[in-house]
């Protein structure tokens, strides 16, 4: 494949350039933060298939007196253990160059192309963790100030017509704890928002009456920080999250408790350079892995549900 198109400024084919800078400039990568906040699924990998299984015990229903009377057996109960499986699949890109690029051009090619070829393995996948976290069957949308929609079927019920701001946050954190009884990760829930939902929390004035006493610096720094015992974090990967709900009021995020979506991996990506073709004129870099992520409870029922998506028809 031809990586440069040289233009001819005499019939003898002398070449024709301009002056070029010495400093190459780069485009600047999206932020990735989801591939933190998966669990590994340990004791798979090479040589055992392209499916595992995840096995996952219920709760016992807690009985209205667990009481006994003399002479009657004790009541029994059923253990509910289910399943779910993550199949894992190849994933990578390649860039060809050639020698001639190489031996002409100012440009480290080689360099730059392992680089670039990195920084876009890192935004794969995260998209692809958080394609997985937003197959929670829990969507909640705001569709007001301080109104909501709370939807279990995996399908927002409304379309959203607010921003995210505190009521929102405190309305998420007691649904997490109070409703599903989901585990929180040492001490905290954990919320990935698109960068305009946390923008509308900190201009919530209760937001910023409240970080008067507790963090005066969080409004100078951009820190939403930690609130009803959520804990923040920001992003800008607009595959990843994005603007949705009227007129992309609203920023994309989901929160979360422990074991939310796991990684089933077989080859952990990596750069790998092709064997020179054409007597080492044509070259090429690729990154590459075989993995796949998945929620680990596909549910709505409590005690089971870990993520909540934060989302719009």
């Amino acid at each position: 494949m031809t990586q440069f198109t040289w233009t001819f400024d005499a019939p003898t084919g002398t070449y024709k350039q301009r002056a070029m800078s010495a400093k190459l400039f780069e485009a600047a990568l999206e932020n990735s933060v989801f591939m933190d906040h998966v669990w590994p699924v340990e004791g798979f990998g090479r040589k055992m298939g392209e499916n595992v299984t995840l096995k996952r015990v219920s709760n016992l229903t807690e009985p209205t007196t667990a009481d006994l009377t003399e002479g009657e057996r004790i009541p029994e109960d059923q253990l509910s253990i289910s399943t779910t499986s993550i199949t894992v699949n190849e994933i990578g890109r390649a860039v060809p160059y050639t020698s001639l690029s190489e031996d002409l051009g100012a440009i480290d090619v080689a360099n730059v192309t392992q680089k670039r070829l990195r920084n876009q393995m890192t935004l794969v996948l995260d998209t692809k963790a958080a394609t997985a976290f937003k197959t929670a069957k829990i969507k909640y949308t705001p569709t007001g100030l301080a109104s909501r929609s709370i939807a279990t079927s995996g399908t927002a019920g409304a379309a959203a017509t607010s921003n995210m701001n505190v009521y929102h946050v405190e309305e998420i954190s007691d649904y997490l704890w109070d409703t599903l009884s989901t585990p929180t990760i040492n001490g905290d829930y954990v919320g990935i928002f698109r960068h305009l939902a946390l923008r509308g929390i900190r201009r919530d004035p209760a937001w910023e009456e409240w970080h008067k006493y507790t963090d005066p610096s969080a409004k100078f720094n951009g820190e939403t920080g930690r609130i009803e015992g959520v804990r923040f974090i920001d992003t800008n990967h607009n595959n990843a999250l994005g603007k949705i709900g009227n007129s992309s009021v609203l920023g994309e995020g989901v929160v979360f408790g422990e074991d939310g979506v796991a990684m089933a991996e077989v080859q952990t990506p990596e750069l790998r350079a092709a064997m020179p073709a054409d007597f080492g004129r044509s070259k090429a870099v690729a990154w590459y892995g075989i993995l796949n992520f998945g929620i680990i409870w596909d549910t709505a029922n409590q005690g089971e549900a870990r993520i909540v998506h934060v989302a719009s028809t």
